[in-house]
């Protein structure tokens, strides 16, 4: 029977090896129920807490609002701008992920006031040729999570993501070992935007 079609019977048989293993703790996949497809699948039940109980802090702590009375080195900010202003995510994908806020707590993107908006792309622009300069990005993933539904993070608080991404940083870390390498640390990376964001 190959391991393809095979289910053992508990998360402890995962250390055995098939000469530890008796015909009692395997089952074949065909006796169990469902019909066979061409997907994988990837099994996160870790990520129940985000749906169920959605994390998300109560208004009065939301580290988007309290960042910006912090200094930039302690609250990871890079740069500040009128309306809105933009740090480092202390969970990034990749190293130098940005995230660009609203001053203001605001939760959706429709809420916000056209200049908090035009302040946001502009940042986002920003971000984006400062990313190139520092750290040779050749592409980026940009987008907001809107609302709990949605995956949102930090749902209250409006935020968009800029994570840089290069040709060869995907790898089996992140799905096998549940880790993500990070090249720089945090505290390097924020002085090596910072440095280079251009002034007005």
């Amino acid at each position: 029977m190959s391991a393809k079609n095979v289910i053992g019977a508990s998360e402890s048989d995962a250390n055995k090896t098939g000469s530890d293993m008796s015909d009692g703790d395997l089952r074949a996949a065909s006796d169990l129920p469902g019909v066979p497809d061409e997907f994988q699948r990837l099994w996160t039940p870790h990520r129940l807490a985000y749906i169920q109980n959605g994390q998300q802090p109560h208004d009065d702590d939301c580290p988007f609002c309290l960042a910006p009375a912090m200094s930039d080195e302690d609250a990871l900010i890079v740069a500040r701008g009128k309306f809105a202003y933009v740090l480092l995510n202390l969970y990034p994908y990749n190293s130098g992920h940005l995230l660009v806020c609203p001053y203001r707590h605001v939760a959706m993107y429709d809420e916000a006031t056209a200049q908090e908006i035009a302040e946001i792309g502009s940042l986002t622009q920003t971000a984006m040729r400062v990313l190139k300069e520092v750290s040779n990005s050749h592409g980026f993933n940009i987008g907001m999570n809107q609302g709990q539904v949605a995956g949102a993070g930090i749902a209250g608080h409006l935020h968009q993501h800029v994570v840089p991404r290069w040709a060869t940083d995907s790898n089996f870390f992140p799905i096998i070992a549940k880790t993500k390498a990070i090249t720089a640390l945090l505290g390097d990376v924020r002085i090596s935007i910072a440095n280079a964001w251009p002034t007005n």
